[in-house]
């Protein structure tokens, strides 16, 4: 009995054996144990191509020789050692992988220690798309003081005024077809609110229709009153004189379109 049990061990041990006389680890070996030390650093686009159904000399070609010494022939599972950097400088990433063949020495599987390395042969995330420029800034409306275009609580243009027009539908002719115009006529606070406004209408209709003469196109010009509407300056109430005076500023004429 003892002669037979003796046998059944030596098959057993030699069952254990690699080609090369050393007994097999199960799962993944020491990394210890890797050659060269340390393990290699891989090319992740080599790593990315091996698939199973690929033989020994394809992963070879892709991986290179096994790092732990376990032959290339007649063995049914190649370990590496592999080392990855997250980004230039960085503490690299020290990972196993283990590609298992069949008889014919074909891949049929492969393993990674820790699983979690697995993700780094995804690529890298698409940066996320430019963020789409701002929206051009329309230019400030040409303003002009109504006191430079009419007289007081008139819509009539003086001679000043239409000077001055004149040179405003050169700078527009100047700047090609295309463009549309809105002019708005604004007034102070004397007054009624409806006087005020169909003051307003009054002079925006008088520019657009000297515009209009001037050779810009009827279409291409808007006009609109808005009376005393959006005021650049408040003052104080005092005498009608310098109450006048200092509202000037709110009464204007204003060309928003030039200049798009």
């Amino acid at each position: 009995m003892n002669s037979k049990w003796s046998v059944l061990a030596l098959v057993v041990a030699l069952a254990a054996c690699s080609s090369k006389g050393e007994v097999r680890e199960r799962g993944f070996p020491d990394p210890a144990r890797a050659y060269p030390a340390g393990g290699t650093y891989v090319n992740l686009d080599n790593l990315r191509q091996y698939a199973t159904g690929m033989n020994k000399h394809q992963v070879q070609t892709l991986l290179g020789t096994p790092h732990f010494n376990e032959g290339l022939w007649g063995v049914r599972e190649w370990n590496y050692l592999f080392n990855f950097r997250r980004a230039v400088g960085a503490t690299p990433v020290q990972c196993q992988f283990q590609v298992k063949f069949d008889h014919d020495g074909v891949a049929v599987g492969h393993a990674w220690q820790p699983e979690s390395c697995a993700a780094l042969l995804e690529p890298a995330p698409a940066p996320p798309p430019p963020a789409p420029p701002p929206p051009p800034v329309a230019p400030a409306p040409l303003r002009i003081a109504a006191d430079a275009l009419f007289a007081f609580d008139s819509a009539k243009l003086s001679d000043a005024g239409k000077a001055r027009l004149a040179e405003v539908a050169s700078t527009v002719r100047g700047q090609g077809a295309g463009m549309d115009l809105t002019v708005i006529g604004y007034t102070d606070r004397i007054g009624s609110d409806a006087y005020n406004m169909d003051l307003s209408q009054r002079r925006a209709a008088a520019v657009r229709g000297y515009l209009v003469e001037q050779g810009i196109l009827a279409g291409s010009i808007r006009a609109e009153g808005r009376g005393s509407a959006e005021p650049l300056v408040q003052c104080n109430d005092g005498g009608r004189a310098a109450l006048v005076a200092c509202l000037a500023p709110n009464r204007r004429v204003e060309i928003a379109g030039i200049g798009n």
